[in-house]
């Protein structure tokens, strides 16, 4: 049959494209095109380094804290600077913020709909979810009525006509959870909005506002302890007034607001998303055998837990090569490479370049005017194809813990481990959609429990009198030298994302951004390998190619984000 198209992929981030050769009621090959074109590394030439990281975190409105985390880094290590330890706990609460955010949303508003039947939970008896929600552990069991209110409130959507859950593929034979079960978590899912935006506003007591934070500094953060105002009132100063009133970033009541957050955080993804996770992933065991790939994985690390110059991180660096979690590989900056052989960039000499070395020139080559396939089309998408060492990799959740688990380090390993072993599944089913679903949920368990340590590490710094939040020392760039490098390497929700630039006359040079959205959904590479999304897909079963469910599910759970991947 010829190429089954989808386009675009909803519930994703960004424009993508997906065309997929079905043989036999299964994948036998897959193309992924990132299809809108940004520009941001280019953007940023020519721009003062300072300010580098308050347009990078606009490759993206989910993931722009990672991005400017990643920025102001790369700049700090062009320049030799060193964060005080508040600015590094501060960071982390942001970073930790939209990272467990970031996991929720991905699992409760962008893959759950694969694999919950909405029509069927109109059919629910409110009765019977209670009794599914016990037996999940919940803590605060919602009553007969909630259930039945979640219910017509499900009911009228679908019958309206044009809500969020009219159209769907209701009634696909691929669904496997009861309607009970799934009246339960789609309750969850409206609950979830609700603890989201509580949630973020972590990311607005610290930074600002949230999406794009405005504190981050080069150097560290603008969020400053609490100031009395100035003695005096001097022409262009403040008010006498004005700063006594305006409540402290770092002050007492913050401070405890956000520990609320964080407490409320744990709990919920403790006792609501990762069991969900698990019921979702224990009603699908035939998903343990699809969307395995090459089992190639790789973690930058992040969260530092310390202030050396080679902290320990909460989130271990590293890969895992042919699913072997027996053994850990070191990882470095300098093994990554892209090619453009697939892409509609200028051809490069060289079949993999350095992201350190000169960017790449847009040129789009493709089919002109409309077009019903990009079959024959020797490049077909704007997304580069990242290689570690040569490699073809797969990023994101599932990866960070394979890594923790070859490390051996912290949390991660057993509660993964535990998780997996309550979905029913085969040992090696972490590899593929079902590792893929539960992997985000144990690392929001993680996260937002070290979120309260870093918070307390940072309340007590305080108390001690070290209110330090910035190094400026090196803020006037008549300090910097003639010409500088500089990179940074770390993780956003969806993955490794690195940035690098050069420095030259006080002034940004170069720049390259190497997202997780880049990593996954690449095209094929200089060799014709594919990426890890499009080698993910090959085997997937389709039951019914007008609703080709079991396709999304596996591109969902990879949670890809074409908005980073093409910057």
């Amino acid at each position: 049959m010829p190429r089954m198209v989808i386009d675009p992929v909803t519930r994703v981030g960004g424009q993508l494209r997906l065309e997929a050769q079905v043989e036999a009621g299964a994948v036998r090959d897959a193309w992924l095109s990132g299809t809108m074109y940004r520009g941001v590394e280019r953007i940023l030439v020519g721009r003062d380094p300072r300010e580098a990281w308050l347009l990078a975190q606009r490759i993206c409105g989910t993931c722009g804290t990672a991005h400017a985390l990643a920025s102001v880094r790369a700049v700090e290590g062009a320049l030799g600077i060193r964060v005080p330890r508040n600015a590094r706990l501060l960071r982390n609460l942001v970073a930790g913020t939209q990272l467990v955010a970031n996991h929720v949303a991905a699992f409760f508003q962008r893959q759950l709909l694969d694999w919950v039947d909405v029509a069927a939970a109109v059919r629910a008896d409110p009765a019977g979810a209670v009794d599914f929600a016990r037996s999940l552990g919940v803590a605060e069991l919602p009553g007969v009525d909630a259930f039945e209110a979640v219910r017509k409130r499900l009911e009228a959507s679908v019958e309206s006509g044009g809500g969020p859950f009219s159209g769907g593929p209701w009634g696909h034979p691929a669904y496997r959870l009861s309607p009970a079960a799934d009246l339960v978590l789609l309750s969850h899912a409206f609950a979830a909005l609700e603890w989201r935006r509580r949630f973020t506003s972590i990311q607005t007591l610290i930074g600002g506002k949230t999406p794009h934070p405005q504190s981050f500094l080069v150097g560290g953060m603008a969020t400053a302890p609490g100031w009395g105002g100035p003695s005096d009132v001097a022409p262009g100063q403040h008010l006498w007034g004005t700063g006594r009133k305006v409540p402290s970033a770092l002050g007492t009541a913050r401070l405890d607001a956000i520990r609320a957050l964080v407490d409320e955080a744990a709990v919920f993804a403790e006792e609501v998303f990762l069991p969900d996770a698990i019921a979702v992933a224990s009603a699908h065991p035939e998903w343990a055998a699809v969307g395995r790939g090459r089992r190639h994985f790789l973690a930058f690390g992040d969260l530092p837990e310390d202030d050396a110059e080679r902290p320990a991180l909460l989130l271990p660096r590293g890969r895992v090569m042919d699913g072997d979690v027996s053994r850990l590989v070191e990882v470095d900056q300098s093994g990554v490479g892209e090619s453009v052989d697939h892409a509609w960039y200028e051809p490069t000499e060289e079949p993999l370049r350095r992201p350190r070395d000169r960017g790449s020139a847009p040129r789009y080559d493709g089919p002109r005017g409309r077009f019903t396939t990009l079959e024959g089309a020797e490049r077909y998408s704007w997304v580069k194809a990242p290689r570690y060492e040569d490699d073809p990799i797969e990023v994101g959740p599932l990866a960070r813990v394979l890594v923790a688990t070859a490390a051996g380090e912290g949390d991660v390993p057993l509660r993964f481990q535990r998780a997996m072993a309550l979905t029913g599944g085969p040992a090696d089913a972490a590899f593929g959609t079902l590792g893929r679903l539960v992997a985000p949920a144990v690392e929001a368990v993680v996260v937002a429990r070290a979120m309260r340590g870093w918070l307390d590490d940072l309340e007590a710094n305080l108390a001690d009198g070290d209110l330090a939040v910035a190094d400026v020392s090196l803020w006037d760039p008549a300090s910097w030298p003639a010409a500088a490098e500089g990179w940074s390497i770390g993780e956003s929700g969806r993955g490794a994302v690195g940035h690098w630039l050069a420095i030259h006359g006080g002034r940004i040079e170069r720049y390259t951004v190497v997202d997780a959205g880049t990593w996954n959904a690449s095209p094929r590479d200089n060799r014709g390998r594919r990426g890890a999304i499009e080698e993910a897909l090959v085997g997937t079963p389709v039951e019914d190619p007008e609703r080709p469910i079991e396709i999304l599910r596996v591109v969902h759970a990879f949670d890809p984000c074409l908005t980073c991947g093409v910057h």
